[in-house]
Order: structure tokens, then sequence, then C-alpha cells
């Protein structure tokens, strides 16, 4: 009956409260809970796998080349000139909600790849999905989308998508960015 059960569970696809309910079957100890923290237990184990699993995709599926970036790791040394005050802001991910944008200027190995990373991954921790991208491979992304007629198509992806994306550019490019993104706010690490 009971492996019967358990098979029932996972061609349900509730694999992990199938084997949560394996372990209690054999747990003489948990004879002593009710049916409703038992129940409670099997519950808790699916959706918490669930949503580490969720996470998970999320972040592969954002392609970061810092897969390990934290905000909470970021080095704040008073050579890199960065705004703390304005990094813990975009940590509550208002800017988001707000539809407000992040450009991350900045000399190479300054750390832009980097925050850009922590960013995208904050965002994801709050289970939103995000699109790593470079400039450079948007811009061609969005070349070739026009040239294959489907720019609206991919435009319309790209607003179901927050893009953490590393801006590399000289100088005479802000003002073309700064037309592009008006509600944007900088980081400036050196």
């Amino acid at each position: 009956m009971n492996s019967e059960t358990v098979e029932k569970l996972r061609s349900m696809k509730l694999g992990a409260m199938a084997k949560s309910f394996d372990k209690q079957i054999s747990d003489a100890d948990i004879s002593a809970l009710t049916f409703e923290e038992r129940f409670g237990i099997l519950v808790d184990v699916e959706w918490a796998t669930r949503r580490n699993n969720r996470l998970k995709r999320l972040i592969k599926a954002a392609a970061y080349s810092e897969s390990d970036a934290a905000l909470e790791n970021i080095d704040y040394a008073p050579d890199r000139n960065l705004d703390r005050a304005l990094i813990e802001r975009l940590s509550t991910c208002n800017y988001i909600y707000e539809c407000h944008n992040v450009i991350l200027l900045g000399a190479t190995g300054s750390g832009r790849t980097y925050i850009a990373s922590a960013l995208g991954m904050k965002a994801n921790r709050n289970f939103m999905t995000v699109k790593y991208i470079r400039l450079p491979e948007l811009l061609a992304d969005l070349a070739i989308a026009r040239s294959e007629g489907t720019y609206k198509k991919v435009l319309k992806s790209c607003k179901s998508v927050i893009y953490s994306q590393i801006f590399n550019f000289k100088t005479t490019f802000i003002t073309l960015l700064k037309r592009l993104f008006p509600l944007a706010k900088a980081i400036f690490p050196t």
C-alpha cells in the first residue's frame, strides 16, 4: 500500500514528497506526530525542493559570467568609489518594479561584471527571470532580429526578462545610452 502511494506521488511529479513520505514510513519516531504535522512536513519538503529547483534553473538560464556573485560580497574599498547606499537601495530590486535601468560604467577590471552579476543574482533570489548579456551581444541579436523581420518579437520577449548587462563603450556612446535609458541610475566603479 505505501509503496503504491509513493509511486503515485512520483507519477504526479511529487518526487520530494514521495521521498519524504518514504522516510516517514521507516521512521518510528514520526508516529508521535499528528496527521496534520506529518502532512505539513511532506508539503514543506516538496515546496522547498520546487523553490530551490526553480532558483537553480533561473540562475542557470541567466548565464552569468560570475555565477557566485553576491551583493553582500562587494568590496567597498575607498579607492573604488562605490556608493554603498545606492547599491543597498538596488538590492531591494525596487528599481525593477519601477522599470528603471542600471548602467554600470568603469574601467576594465573595475568590477562591473561582478556587480551586474550580483544584481542579477539578487533578482533571481526574488524569483525574477534575468538574462545576463553584454551590450555588443545584445546589439548583434537585435541587428539579426531586424534583418530577419523578428525585431518586434525579440523586443517583446525582452520585456519579460530583466537584463543584467555590461556596457563596454567609449564616452561618445554615453549620450546614446542616456536617450535609450532616460531613467537609468549609474554606478561608477573606478
